[in-house]
């Protein structure tokens, strides 16, 4: 039990860029808040946009998508996928290459997206397929 800990409120109100090239919202990080294994940020994937393929080093990631439609494509060489919309969560295995798309031309999409890596970007890892 820890008494004399502090609850940290985090109000992210500018964009980062980010390895995967999405504007990324980062709310708790070991930078914003001292977390020591998770992070929690909203990432916003602009009408018609994607990510750089890209895989997570040594960590796991929640995902919950706020609104939109995504495909993301995933594996070796990109060769599966899966469409994923409004109210659906995601689960991204450690080192699991992947690449979401936002099947929508005309509007954002936005996910909720949580990893087991307080240090956010330094576990990311480019992807050539």
């Amino acid at each position: 039990m820890n008494l004399d800990g502090e609850i940290i409120t985090v109000r992210p109100d500018v964009a980062i860029d980010t390895l995967q090239k999405l504007p990324n919202y980062v709310g708790i990080s070991s930078q914003t808040a001292g977390a020591k294994g998770i992070s929690m940020n909203i990432v916003i994937i602009p009408a018609g946009a994607k990510a750089q393929p890209h895989y997570h080093d040594g960590f796991e990631t929640a995902i919950y998508i706020l609104k939109g439609e995504v495909q993301t494509f995933y594996g070796k060489g990109l060769s599966k996928s899966c469409i994923n919309k409004q109210g659906d969560f995601l689960y991204i295995p450690s080192g699991l290459p992947h690449q979401p798309v936002n099947l929508s031309q005309d509007s954002e999409a936005i996910a909720l997206v949580s990893r087991t890596d307080a240090s956010e970007q330094e576990s990311v890892r480019a992807y050539q397929p």
